[in-house]
C-alpha cells in the first residue's frame, strides 16, 4: 500500500455509532456559547478549561461532563454543537453517525425536550444538505436517574419518534444495572425503537449486567463492552447473533490505566462485530480517525484489521440493506485505489 497509514485511515469510510453530542463540546464553542447566553465560567482560557480534563475513572469524568452544558440553553446552541461535530466527523471520513444525546441532562436544568432536539435535527439536516454525511438520534437515559424518569423522558420523546431511531443507557454505572430501565426499554422496543446501552468497562458486576442487556433486555448492541470477553458463553452468544460492540479505545486509556487494545483485537479476531468510535472526543482529544490510528499503533494493526473495523462500522449500523452495500462498495473502492 502506498501513502501514509494517517492520510489512509482518515479517508477510509467509516460509521460512528458511540458518539455522545455532550462530549463534543470544544472550549472554543463553550467560550462562545458562554458569552452567547450570559454565563460565567470558572476558565478563562482554553488551556484553563483543558486543565480540568483530569479523569481517572467514570465518575470523575461525570463530574466534568455534566457543568459544563450548562451553556447550553438556545436551540441554536444545540445545533452548533452537532454541526461542528458533524463537519468534524465528514473530515474523518465518516460517511454515517449514530449520535447519543442526554434529553434528562438539559430538562433536569430547564431547557425543554423540543429545544434539544429540533436544534440537533436542525443540525442533521443542515450537514446532509452541505456535506452529504448521514446522521440519526440515539436517546440515552441517565441511569443514576429513576427509571419513573426515564419512562417519563420516553414519552415526552413519542412525538419526535421520527427524529430518533433508538434509545441508550448511560451515565453512572454503579448500582445501576441494565435490569433496573427493563419496563423502560421494553416499552421503547414496543414504540418501534432500536436499543442498546452502555456496558461500560471494568464496572463492579460487568458480566452481569451485559448478560442482562443481551438476554433479559434484548438489545440490539453494547456499547464498551469489552469486559464480555471474559465470559467465552457471552461471546459466543454475542458472535451467534451478530451483537455489535462499539469500542472505545482512546477513553479506555483515560478511565481506565489502558486503552483494553489486546481484548478489542482479540474480539475482532474471534469473529464479534467490533466497532471504533471516539466516545466524548472533545474530551479525550481524539476524534473517529484518532481513535483508529491509535488502536492501530497500540496492537500493530494492519490494514487488513482496519478495512474489518470500518466494514463491520456499516455492518453493525442501523441502515437499511442497500445503504449498507452502498457503503461497503464504497469501501472496496478506496482500498483498491490504495493497493
Amino acid at each position: 500500500m502506498t501513502g501514509d497509514l494517517a492520510a489512509f485511515v482518515r479517508g477510509l469510510p467509516k460509521a460512528e455509532l458511540h458518539l455522545h453530542l455532550e462530549g463534543t463540546l470544544e472550549p472554543e464553542l463553550k467560550f462562545m456559547l458562554a458569552q452567547r447566553n450570559g454565563v460565567e465560567l470558572a476558565e478563562k482560557t482554553v488551556a484553563e478549561v483543558k486543565a480540568t480534563y483530569r479523569f481517572h475513572d467514570l465518575t470523575s469524568f461525570l463530574r466534568v461532563y455534566y457543568p459544563a452544558m450548562r451553556v447550553l440553553q438556545q436551540p441554536r446552541d444545540f445545533h452548533d454543537l452537532a454541526f461542528d461535530y458533524l463537519t468534524r466527523a465528514h473530515a474523518d471520513g465518516v460517511r454515517h453517525v449514530e449520535m447519543f444525546f442526554d434529553p434528562q441532562a438539559h430538562t433536569g436544568r430547564g431547557v425543554p425536550f423540543h429545544t434539544v432536539i429540533s436544534g440537533y435535527r436542525s443540525a442533521i439536516v443542515a450537514a446532509r444538505r452541505e456535506f452529504g454525511i448521514s446522521a440519526e438520534l440515539i436517546l440515552c437515559f441517565l441511569r443514576d436517574h429513576s427509571a419513573e424518569y426515564a419512562m417519563a423522558t420516553l414519552l415526552e420523546a413519542l412525538p419526535y419518534k421520527d427524529w430518533i431511531i433508538g434509545v441508550g443507557l448511560d451515565s453512572d454505572e454503579r448500582g445501576n444495572p441494565p435490569s433496573k430501565f427493563a419496563d423502560v426499554f421494553a416499552r421503547a422496543r414496543q414504540e418501534g425503537f432500536l436499543l442498546t446501552m452502555h456496558c461500560d468497562i471494568d464496572q463492579t458486576d460487568s458480566i452481569e449486567h451485559i448478560r442482562q442487556a443481551i438476554e433479559d433486555i434484548g438489545v440490539d448492541r453494547i456499547d464498551h463492552g469489552t469486559n464480555i470477553i471474559e465470559d467465552d458463553r457471552l461471546v459466543e452468544l454475542a458472535k451467534s447473533s451478530g451483537l455489535a460492540l462499539t469500542c472505545c479505545p482512546v477513553s479506555n486509556s483515560f478511565v481506565t490505566n489502558r486503552m483494553k487494545a489486546d481484548e478489542i483485537t482479540a474480539l475482532l479476531d474471534r469473529g464479534l462485530v467490533v466497532t471504533v468510535n471516539s466516545d466524548d472526543p472533545s474530551y479525550f482529544d481524539a476524534y473517529a480517525a484518532d481513535n483508529y490510528l491509535a488502536l492501530a499503533r497500540q496492537a500493530d494493526l494492519g490494514v487488513e484489521h482496519l478495512v474489518r473495523l470500518a466494514e463491520n462500522s456499516f455492518r453493525a449500523s442501523w441502515i437499511p440493506a442497500a445503504k449498507l452495500e452502498r457503503y461497503l462498495h464504497d469501501i472496496r473502492e478506496y482500498v483498491a485505489a490504495y493497493s
